[in-house]
């Protein structure tokens, strides 16, 4: 059977408004070609899909199995037509992130824009929040991502985390030594937000490792080396959070935010804009951990 789809569509729209008048007003039909086009399917399957009564329309157990394939080949068909659907809009995005902020998910989001927008070329760059803040304010960058402290004004927030003292499980240190540190190198806010609480205290503390690289970073934490700053989103396992020991401040929340150097930024800029404000704003937690919290 070759089924038509304005016959899918027309079915579906029946069974969704339960009658055949709010069909047709969905569909801007008139209600005897909603009947006709029923009738037309119901002949095509060869047994009825709804059993017709002067108060109500109900499906046939038929009906009910039809409802369901018919459904998800509308589906496919409408996906199908998104996909090679040519679009208007052309020209070229150049988009900065942080590593921290899409990980896996980023991949995802870039193949997926792709295809709603095949005309439309992506430049990403991926680098630390304060250089992707100044190639934004330089017009190298259309559009960016970036970690910043509560209320700063910057841009649209997409996302509520804070940051944490992180160190891995088993680290540990001598009792009135100084405290070893790895950060990112400067400018990052990581750093600036960690060396500013400590320079609050009278912890004393150096810095032993230095990478430009989140994995880097984390593989210093990993192993034993030193304490960092990151976000609590970034916390791996085999990492725990020591806020609270060895004298450590308490440290402020953060934001990533989405920035834009222009305000009337190009249709493709404004729909990749779009796409990702829209992502979930939850990240994926990290796996559990029962050493993390200790001491917090």
């Amino acid at each position: 059977m070759d089924f038509d789809p304005a016959l899918l569509r027309t079915f579906v729209a029946v069974t969704e408004t339960g009658g055949f008048t709010r069909a047709a007003e969905r569909l801007h039909l008139t209600q005897s070609a909603i009947s006709h086009q029923i009738r037309r399917l119901e002949e095509q399957v060869g047994r009825p899909l709804l059993r017709r009564t002067t108060r109500r329309l109900t499906l046939t157990e038929d009906g009910e199995d039809f409802l369901r394939h018919a459904g998800q080949i509308l589906q496919s068909l409408d996906a199908l037509t998104r996909r090679f659907q040519p679009s208007p809009i052309a020209g070229v995005v150049r988009f900065g992130v942080p590593e921290n902020f899409i990980g896996d998910r980023l991949p995802n989001v870039l193949c997926q824009f792709a295809r709603a927008f095949p005309s439309i070329r992506l430049d990403v760059s991926v680098s630390m929040s304060m250089d992707l803040r100044q190639m934004v304010e330089a017009d190298e960058l259309d559009l960016a991502v970036i970690i910043a402290l509560p209320d700063s004004g910057a841009g649209t927030v997409l996302r509520r985390t804070r940051w944490v003292w992180v160190a891995a499980d088993y680290f540990d240190v001598p009792a009135n030594t100084s405290l070893p540190f790895a950060f990112f190198p400067p400018p990052c806010i990581n750093r600036q937000v960690g060396i500013s609480a400590l320079d609050g205290t009278a912890v004393e503390w150096h810095v032993v490792f230095t990478s430009p690289s989140q994995q880097g970073l984390h593989a210093a934490i990993l192993a034993g080396l030193a304490i960092t700053v990151m976000a609590e989103d970034d916390v791996e396992p085999g990492m725990r959070i020591v806020d609270g020991e060895y004298g450590l401040p308490t440290l402020p929340d953060a934001e990533f935010v989405l920035i834009w150097n222009s305000l009337e930024a190009a249709p493709a800029v404004c729909e990749f804009g779009k796409l990702i404000r829209d992502l979930p704003a939850t990240a994926p937690n990290p796996a559990p951990n029962p050493m993390r919290l200790r001491g917090a």
